[in-house]
């Protein structure tokens, strides 16, 4: 078996890996840079307009022969890990043949960002998997693990082939609401493996204000004890775990989460799969209908969603009436100036900002600041930090180990035995 890391040995993000054999090829996550090569962030527009020939050119897409629409298929399947676009976001591009391996979870993610975020990957060949059943790719014997990360249903791989083993880690933690998967694997990790790419976002990070899910969820209760107007939530709604915190903290408070159709149609889609997920019809969970978002649900022929979503909606007055009791999700801060602007005396407010601080711009700071809210960030990461890393590790305990998916590859060997750093495109033979 042979490896070849097209993108991903000293970034965080656009991973992509390919296994081969000398009868079967398989790629390992497609996904969207999300910083160019010198650093600076990967603004999704310039691939606009762009064939796929010039976006190889530009490096944006990998030369990897038999991938794309318009060439002679020859890659027998693309695994995917998890529900980010900088693992799954360059799809669009592949051949419609080439089957795409996914949980049933992220595939309902993939279909929810094509529909509201312009990032369609559409029509895609796909075949379902499941938590620790074994399936065949070419030559490949493949078995998923679903871990804990703050993507929904996300998974890492073990991939068999000429009697090596390879196991990719994907973007995992040890400290979300999932942990008991980081704990299983550790505790009774798969056995004999030859090669372990593995992710390394939290290293060359500084250490985290909270710990793990349990402390975001404490420190929400406090802050929405504390309020004496509208409280606000910056986080992403495709992160259930940080949903499911806030969701918790208003029941113990007998707060009022409010969220937007976007967020109900998510967590709809996700109750379906896990019956434990809030959806909008659940106790103190209300809907603020926006314009943008109702009319993408009506457009994609879901006028009938709408109106189930109405028996739960929550106009202005009654926010204001209750204001005090209300935690609102803010996530797009275009419309945010806009709801703050009919909401009476919002001095003072807070706004949890429950995402990494790297998304939190001046601009928005110099906003928040004029209005009089107080930002407090309450977060932490999707990532395993350090320590979790060397468990990790040290219970699979392979003859080589890989870094992937990380901007400080060179610290690997300060932390890991059997560290072997590649480059991107290099070929390394297990």
């Amino acid at each position: 078996m042979k490896l070849t890391i097209h993108r991903g040995t000293q970034e965080i993000g656009g991973s992509c890996v390919e296994l081969n054999t000398t009868t079967s090829r398989i790629l390992i996550d497609f996904g969207m840079p999300l910083v160019k090569k010198n650093k600076e962030r990967f603004e999704s527009d310039i691939l606009e307009g762009k064939t796929i020939e010039e976006l190889k050119g530009l490096s944006i897409l990998p030369q990897i022969d038999g991938l794309y629409k318009d060439e002679n298929k020859s890659i027998d399947g693309i695994l995917i890990s998890h529900s980010h676009l900088d693992h799954y976001g360059l799809l669009g591009y592949v051949h419609p043949d080439i089957p795409i391996y996914l949980s049933e979870g992220a595939k309902e993610l993939i279909d929810v960002t094509s529909l509201f975020v312009h990032r369609e990957v559409k029509n895609l060949n796909v075949r379902f998997v499941s938590n620790r059943e074994p399936l065949t790719v070419g030559g490949f014997k493949i078995t998923p693990y679903l871990v804990d990360h703050s993507a929904f249903d996300a998974l890492a791989f073990l991939i068999e082939a000429d009697d090596k083993r390879l196991f990719y880690s994907g973007d995992f933690r040890g400290h979300g609401r999932k942990s008991v998967l980081f704990k299983q694997m550790v505790d009774n990790p798969p056995k004999d493996i030859d090669c372990l790419l593995m992710e390394g976002s939290m290293l060359g990070r500084s250490e985290q204000l909270y710990n793990n899910e349990k402390e975001i969820e404490s420190r929400i209760v406090d802050i929405l004890k504390e309020n004496s107007t509208v409280t606000f939530l910056s986080a992403s709604s495709q992160n259930i775990d940080r949903l499911v915190s806030a969701y918790r903290a208003c029941l113990k408070t007998d707060s009022i989460f409010v969220i937007d159709l976007y967020t109900a149609f998510i967590l709809d889609k996700l109750n379906k799969i896990s019956k434990g997920i809030p959806r909008f019809d659940w106790k103190n969970i209300r809907v603020k209908f926006l314009k943008y978002h109702a009319d993408v649900l009506a457009k994609n022929n879901l006028k009938d969603l709408l109106y189930l979503y109405n028996e739960r909606k929550i106009d202005m007055d009654e926010i204001n009436d209750k204001k005090d009791r209300i935690l609102m999700l803010a996530r797009d801060n275009s419309v945010f100036p806009l709801i703050l602007n009919k909401i009476d005396s919002t001095k003072g407010a807070k706004i949890i900002y429950s995402m990494w601080n790297g998304y939190l711009t001046d601009e928005f700071k110099h906003f928040c600041n004029e209005k009089g809210l107080i930002i407090e960030q309450v977060h932490t990461s999707g990532h395993a930090e350090l320590e979790d890393l060397k468990k990790f590790a040290n219970a699979l305990n392979p003859k080589k180990l890989i870094p992937i998916h990380t901007f400080n590859k060179e610290k690997y060997p300060e932390y890991f035995k059997n560290v072997q750093i590649l480059e991107d495109e290099e070929v390394f033979a297990l």
